[in-house]
């Protein structure tokens, strides 16, 4: 069934919730008003998705739709930037506090009940091998364009497999892995609102990205997370070989597929987090910052 946004924004609370909500906690979870809950609520009993404070089992299933299925992780790339540590070790399996960059990301992953997990792989691709010993469910997907190609060649790779599916940079340290939902009411960006910004960020009129640019004021500065619903992950399958066969389609980035080169193929939402939410370490001075074993 097709949920308004009210209705789904508090029944996917309710499915996350292990015990019984009042309305009263309800509207303080969800930012709704009291009556908007109250309506919610009885319209939501009426169907029988919601009963005495709880989700019902047919509730559940009335929001599988809606539910993250898979994880793809974008890791295929040298991290040059990140020298002299990259020389030998790809980028997500850097290790922050003796813990790897790309450990975060699953484990909030599995913590949000994605257990179908794709890494696409290129630069230094055996070393990934270590994660099967902790990540057992994972499977790799090879990029043999990584080196003359930028990141829409392993969204390429992946095209098939982007329908209810968050696509992760695999470079980004997850402070507060509750950013990593199980329920989507349709395909979002994370970003941060910043009043100013020299790096990638979004154009945002009523909740829809407009425009992706470099640098901006009172804009929102892209976090690289994103989710993509059933239907526009299979429009994204025939988008990106599309610009990737164009000319000077391998220079481009996946992202600007759907943001860019036909993005009036899509609404995508931006979804809001925070500073301390996620951080991503874009060089060997921000990875000193953060971890001093390395300034030596």
């Amino acid at each position: 069934m097709a949920f308004t946004r009210k209705q789904f924004d508090i029944l996917s609370l309710l499915a996350e919730e292990k015990n019984a909500l009042s309305q009263r906690q309800i509207e303080e979870k969800s930012g709704y008003s009291l009556g908007t809950v109250n309506r919610a609520v009885q319209e939501l009993t009426e169907l029988g998705y919601v009963s005495s404070g709880k989700i019902t089992n047919d509730g559940m299933l009335a929001l599988e739709p809606y539910r993250a299925k898979r994880a793809v992780f974008i890791a295929a790339g040298f991290g040059s930037r990140l020298a002299p540590i990259t020389f030998n070790t790809p980028k997500p399996l850097v290790r922050v506090h003796g813990k790897r960059i790309i450990d975060s990301l699953i484990d909030a992953c599995l913590d949000a009940g994605i257990h179908e997990i794709y890494i696409v792989r290129g630069y230094l691709a055996e070393q990934f091998d270590q994660l099967l010993y902790k990540y057992p469910m994972i499977k790799f997907l090879e990029n043999p364009a990584y080196n003359e190609a930028n990141n829409i060649s392993s969204a390429l790779v992946a095209r098939y497999l982007l329908a209810n599916a968050y696509v992760f940079e695999a470079d980004l340290l997850v402070a507060n892995p509750k950013i990593i939902r199980k329920y989507h009411y349709t395909s979002d960006f994370l970003a941060i609102q910043k009043d100013r910004t020299d790096d990638w960020c979004f154009e945002v009129k009523d909740g829809i990205i407009r425009e992706q640019k470099v640098g901006g004021e009172n804009c929102w500065q892209m976090v690289g997370i994103s989710y993509w619903n059933e239907s526009d992950g299979h429009r994204l399958s025939q988008d990106i070989p599309d610009v990737y066969a164009e000319p000077g389609g391998k220079e481009r980035y996946w992202e600007q597929v759907p943001l860019k080169y036909r993005k009036d193929h899509y609404a995508v939402e931006v979804r809001e987090c925070f500073d301390g939410d996620v951080t991503e370490i874009d060089t060997f001075r921000e990875l000193k910052a953060i971890d001093r074993t390395y300034d030596v």
